[in-house]
């Protein structure tokens, strides 16, 4: 047997993906690998690509260039692979898009039962049990309007777990909260991380990077500027552009 017969298949591989809206490069030779199990967090400023690169790994958003491969399909034009991938890989939005008019507990059965044609009992169980992982099973029978914006986020957390993915992908997930509901979204997420779930966040928060990222990856204008782990990258940052925006962000 030859060594790479051994080398496990990575979560996710990216190579020299391109992504362009219109004349606009929107994401320039991005090259990385994710490993399962890892937590990666994705910062960087605003309209640096980190979005639309995390976007591309389900499909949301369809790359023009490169190859991406995730738990071992590649994703082209190919709807079965599509579909696939997106039946592993959760994904959890800046915004909740929870269905309004239906409860909580309907919200994180539909897709269950239509997509993994799970019986209803059988959801609603596991429904149930990742509510209470979130810690908000008491409002299963409510509907999203009654929640305030912390409970809606963690139960869109909670929806992407019904799937039970392989992965999970995180957009900004705590930039439209208040301050003071953004600690219980961030702490259902280092809970998750603890579980061996693997992440790959696109956060400001780097409080949260520093407790719970394996690496941390820097983009700017649609590139990898700088990856490393966390004590390197908060504390000997190589690149300037990344020094700038840690100094703007952290206040240094």
């Amino acid at each position: 047997m030859t060594s790479t017969d051994q080398l496990p298949t990575p979560a996710v591989s990216i190579q020299g993906m391109q992504k362009f809206y219109g004349s606009f490069h929107a994401l320039k030779n991005i090259d990385l690998t994710v490993e399962k199990g890892e937590k990666l967090v994705i910062c960087g400023p605003s309209g640096s690509g980190k979005s639309t690169m995390i976007r591309c790994i389900n499909r949301l958003e369809e790359h023009d260039g490169g190859r991406i491969t995730v738990l071992g399909t590649e994703l082209n034009d190919d709807v079965g692979n599509i579909d696939g991938i997106r039946r592993e890989v959760g994904m959890v939005f800046q915004h909740f898009n929870l269905f309004p008019h239906m409860t909580v507990l309907e919200n994180c059965v539909l897709a269950p039962m239509l997509v993994r044609k799970i019986p209803r009992a059988q959801a609603e169980a596991a429904a149930m049990r990742y509510l209470e992982k979130v810690r908000i099973p008491e409002q299963a029978r409510k509907y999203p309007g009654q929640l305030s914006g912390g409970q809606q986020q963690r139960v869109a957390i909670a929806r992407s777990l019904c799937m039970e993915p392989e992965i999970l992908l995180f957009d900004e997930p705590t930039s439209a909260l208040d301050p003071e509901m953004i600690a219980e979204v961030l702490d259902v997420m280092v809970s998750l991380a603890s579980d061996g779930m693997t992440m790959i966040c696109v956060t400001h928060e780097m409080g949260f990077a520093r407790r719970v990222a394996d690496r941390v990856i820097f983009m700017d204008a649609g590139e990898i500027v700088e990856m490393a782990d966390p004590e390197t990258f908060f504390g000997d940052p190589k690149n300037e552009r990344t020094k700038k925006f840690l100094s703007q962000i952290l206040g240094h």
